[in-house]
């Protein structure tokens, strides 16, 4: 029998409640042959959403080159003979614009997707993502700083990006990052497992998960009392799990935080298109000029793409902070960890290029585009209200702040004594089959008890499993000691 090893206790001791034991005992439930809905993560296409058609027939067409020029032949013989093919509409048919896109992809890829890119991603990516966020942030008539390409890096993912952030910054045990309350659990497993220190700052959930200056110098104050050494803020815009969209002044307030105290700014802004109809401000653009190091991270997965496992992302740095202890700056090391991986995944890669470059508004795929994303959109927001009309059925349930992101994170002001929010959760996914993720899990204030839904499911899934979710809450609630 092996005497055993030693393993590393910092990855022993990561919490990630989003895949922890809730989600577990939902596998084993399946597993049963016991029916349930996986609300605790934010993955579109596992519970039904379609993908978007665009994006789809050019990675399909990247993958399987060879059927290119059997679609030119196709839709040359349908211009000859349409009566051939009666009965079949044009989006049966992949359109030359497609066409004429998938060639230059792979003529920019020039070893097409099977084979190692640049550390960083194609240049050719890299300056459109680059391009896409100057048009976001109106560069060129705004005067505000230009994306550079060469601070660019594509990822696996946005997660990738944030990890990789986490293990540079953290260099000694007493270095720590602020990192909001509640918070998307990626930042607290990667700071564990870095061997960092976890720096909460508390949003203030009674006026919509807002933040203000007096909560981050209150944070900043209280690590530095106990002998921690900040070294950047996160934030999350829209946030996770709380879904609250940052208006323009709680932005100003955290750049002029960062700047006045030395920190650097990790964006996640991955969730930037789920705003249903309420502003999304970058942080980009509100740093402008000035010298706040800030890394901005994006991603396929979210938003109307719902992507996830493509794994497509990309970090946009600006600003990149001086490194005192090697003769490398701030970019050699993130390209030393790039390389150390060779690249992220080329089907990710491409997708990211779609991301950023949406078909033209004169092309054939432009209509059918514009529609499904629109419908994706609109599906989610209303799946929302549907939630938070149950809601208003539970006994002691609140739900503060506008719908952003993926989710919600209402508030269980009334549950019996001695329970906690996971052992509601708990008996939730047993009772229902509905599995969500405690709010303990992402952190929140002593006394207060919270779960994370994400508003995924269809409509009709909804309506058939709300009714019996509020009739197990008010009997929960509503059970004797």
């Amino acid at each position: 029998m092996s005497p055993g090893i030693t393993v590393n206790q910092n990855i022993a001791e990561m919490e990630y409640a989003v895949r922890g034991p809730i989600p577990q005992r939902a596998a084993e439930l399946r597993r049963q042959g016991k029916r349930t809905i996986p609300c605790n993560i934010g993955n579109p296409q596992g519970l039904g959403q379609q993908p978007i058609s665009y994006y789809r027939q050019v990675l399909s067409l990247l993958e399987a080159p060879s059927k290119i020029a059997r679609e030119r032949r196709l839709n040359k013989l349908r211009s000859s003979a349409p009566a051939a093919f009666a009965g079949l509409a044009a989006d049966d048919f992949v359109s030359d614009y497609i066409l004429d896109l998938c060639d230059e992809m792979l003529a920019k890829f020039e070893t097409g997707l099977g084979a190692y890119t640049e550390s960083k991603g194609p240049l050719f990516i890299r300056e459109a993502i680059a391009r896409f966020i100057d048009t976001r942030e109106d560069a060129e008539s705004s005067g505000a700083p230009r994306s550079d390409p060469e601070h660019i890096f594509l990822t696996n993912g946005a997660s990738e990006a944030g990890k990789n952030l986490v293990d540079l910054l953290i260099a000694d045990r007493r270095d720590g990052l602020m990192i909001p309350t509640p918070q998307y659990p990626l930042y607290s497993a990667a700071i564990r497992r870095a061997g960092g220190c976890q720096v909460n700052y508390y949003l203030d959930e009674d006026s919509g998960w807002t933040l203000n200056r007096s909560m981050l110098e209150e944070a900043l104050a209280a690590a530095t009392r106990d002998g921690v050494a900040v070294k950047a803020i996160v934030v999350i815009n829209p946030g996770n799990p709380t879904g609250a969209v940052l208006p323009k002044e709680s932005i100003r307030e955290v750049v002029d935080f960062a700047g006045q105290h030395g920190l650097a700014i990790i964006a996640d802004e991955v969730y930037q298109d789920n705003t249903y109809g309420a502003t999304f401000v970058s942080f980009a653009q509100t740093v402008g000029s000035q010298d706040v190091p800030l890394f901005s991270l994006h991603s396929t997965s979210k938003g109307f793409c719902g992507e996830c496992g493509r794994r497509g992302g990309y970090v946009e740095v600006r600003n990149p902070p001086a490194v005192t202890n090697t003769s490398l700056s701030f970019m050699d090391l993130l390209l030393k960890q790039a390389s150390v991986s060779l690249c992220s995944n080329t089907i990710g890669q491409a997708l990211t290029y779609l991301m950023v470059c949406p078909p033209a508004p004169d092309s054939a795929p432009h209509k059918q585009f514009v529609e499904e994303k629109k419908q994706v959109l609109e599906d989610l927001y209303n799946k929302a209200a549907l939630i938070r009309a149950a809601f208003a059925e539970m006994n002691g349930v609140e739900c503060f702040g506008r719908t952003g992101a993926m989710y919600l994170f209402p508030r269980l002001n009334r549950l019996p004594a001695g329970t906690t929010d996971f052992d509601y959760c708990m008996s939730l996914l047993e009772a229902v089959g509905l599995c969500t993720v405690n709010g303990s899990g992402f952190g929140q204030r002593a006394g207060t008890n919270h779960l994370r839904v994400a508003f995924l499911p269809s409509r009709e899934l909804l309506e058939e499993v709300l009714p019996r979710w509020v009739e197990f809450h008010n009997a929960y609630v509503n059970r004797k000691q």
